[in-house]
């Protein structure tokens, strides 16, 4: 799968112009599409970011990133010239007080760059309302003067500082992604392997004086291209079950399969698990917020959301055991003098994890499935790809079996005549039990950009003033194309239109 460089040739406004699509709505919900970001960028945009606290987010495309407002839809700042190939991925580095702001940027130049903005001194950026009162204030001053001169832009331009570096991989960084806690920074690359970098700087919480960054690891055993990375979230109590480290990696291939790592009790990066079970490249995944466990709020695990060039989007789930489970439920942090799991080293069982596929989301996509997302807020999933068509998807309790039901299927083998067979594929029994949940479709919106693909969905919230009382709370779906678009999207579920919002409520395969 050769993959041409966007940076050889000059970019051009598309030839076919994009139509502005229609609103969705089904019985179940409404997709609806907002005034995209402004300014269109003209070219193909792989992805956009939203930071995780404050409403930016940020979206590569060429050899650049343009910083949007969510407040205004508009352009805050740019980042230009630390790449000499296009930009494929972006990541924000969680932890920072709100007036200093971090960037990575993974490009096709096979080096990863690493972008610091400090608020301090500029009149601005001292928290959320300071910094929504900067990006409006930018928007408002952009529109009521024109395009800004280039003086202007070139001062925004400087506003971010291109600080360092990060070279080793040997082909295009397809992926880029801090853990939790900003410790540490993912790449993955085209050359079939992942690096593991640590910030090592001595600027403290607040932002390092002087950036540097060591490799703690690098990661070789998948078989082909590796598309994507994920760092695990925060899971409360995970230090206290002391079976899993504390930072949990997830990489998908163009070998198909996914794999699992984590840190041993040596301190050695480790392959965990390899999930197989896709027809075709994994382009990416998305881990399940442990707000949303869906297993009545035991504690488990954190499920894995996985989509392919199978046209699948698969949830894998953790088989736990359920005897250690309870044990530990017993048990604080600590655990003194003992390894992984609790038991001495000399004795401790195996890193080895065995995950299960517990869910085929019911099949929409007529092509690659190059992006999905998973709400942390209210549990929905969206995807999209290279068919330009946006699915929304949501998890339903199943109700039990009946006992005349249950025992007539297995007499005859059929289920009762009364009853629709689940939109989901259907998967072999699970060691793990039986599924109580499943997955049924709210809506698509075919053409969502056109004629043009869908190379990146994400869920943010709204901070624009149409969002009114609900702004930092109602949610919105925003989808990036290759037509340079970045399309915000209301979503309201059922036919009242309650909107989505928190728990209170190779072209083709050779672009990539």
């Amino acid at each position: 799968m050769p993959s041409p460089d966007p940076a050889a040739a000059p970019t051009t406004t598309p030839t076919t112009p994009t139509t502005t699509p229609t609103t969705t709505t089904t019985a179940m919900a409404s997709i609806r599409p907002l005034p995209p970001f402004q300014p269109d960028l003209h070219e193909r945009a792989w992805a956009s970011i939203p930071h995780p606290n404050l409403p930016l987010l940020a979206t590569a495309h060429a050899k650049s990133v343009t910083v949007f407002s969510l407040a205004t839809l508009s352009s805050h700042s740019s980042l230009t010239g630390g790449h000499s190939r296009s930009i494929r991925s972006v990541t924000w580095e969680p932890g920072l007080p709100p007036h200093k702001l971090c960037l990575v940027t993974g490009s096709f130049d096979s080096t990863a760059g690493l972008w610091r903005w400090d608020g301090d001194g500029q009149g601005g950026l001292g928290g959320m309302e300071t910094m929504e009162t900067d990006v409006t204030a930018r928007a408002v001053a952009e529109r009521d003067g024109g395009n800004m001169g280039d003086r202007e832009r070139h001062d925004d331009d400087n506003d971010w500082d291109f600080t360092l570096v990060l070279e080793g991989h040997e082909s295009e960084i397809k992926s880029c992604a801090f853990s939790p806690s900003g410790a540490y920074l993912a790449t993955c690359s085209r050359d079939k392997t992942i690096w593991i970098w640590e910030d090592v700087g001595a600027g403290g919480p607040s932002g390092p004086a002087d950036d540097e960054w060591e490799t703690l690891a690098i990661l070789n055993e998948h078989e082909g291209d590796v598309k994507a990375v994920a760092w695990c979230p925060d899971v409360p109590g995970r230090n206290s079950r002391r079976r899993y480290s504390s930072d949990v990696l997830a990489s998908a291939s163009y070998d198909n399969t996914v794999r699992i790592w984590r840190e041993d009790a040596d301190a050695e990066w480790v392959c965990v698990a390899v999930l197989e079970g896709h027809g075709g490249t994994v382009w990416g995944l998305a881990w399940e917020s442990p707000r949303l466990d869906a297993h009545g709020g035991g504690g488990h695990f954190p499920r894995l959301l996985t989509y392919s060039a199978d046209a699948t989007t698969r949830i894998w789930t953790l088989r736990e055991d359920e005897e250690h489970h309870d044990q530990d439920k017993g048990h604080g942090g600590g655990g003194g003098g003992h390894a992984l799991g609790g038991i001495p080293n000399t004795m401790r069982r195996s890193l080895r994890e065995d995950w299960d596929c517990t869910a085929i989301l019911p099949q929409v996509h007529s092509r690659d499935i190059y992006a999905a997302a998973w709400s942390s807020q209210s549990g929905l999933v969206a995807s999209a790809g290279s068919d330009g068509t946006i699915a929304l998807y949501r998890e339903v309790q199943r109700p039990p079996p009946r006992a005349n039901d249950a025992a007539a299927a297995a007499n005859h083998g059929t289920a009762p005549k009364d009853e629709e067979a689940e939109p989901e594929q259907q998967l072999p029994p699970s060691p793990a039990g039986p599924s109580t949940t499943s997955w049924e479709l709210l809506a698509t919106v075919p053409n969502a950009h056109g004629p043009y693909e869908i190379n990146h969905i994400t869920w943010c919230r709204r901070y624009d003033a149409a969002a009114g009382a609900r702004r930092g709370q109602e949610e919105m779906l925003v989808t990036t194309g290759d037509d340079g678009l970045v399309r915000p999207w209301e979503v309201r579920l059922g036919a009242s239109g309650h909107r989505a919002e928190g728990a209170d409520m190779d072209e083709a395969h050779d672009k990539w």
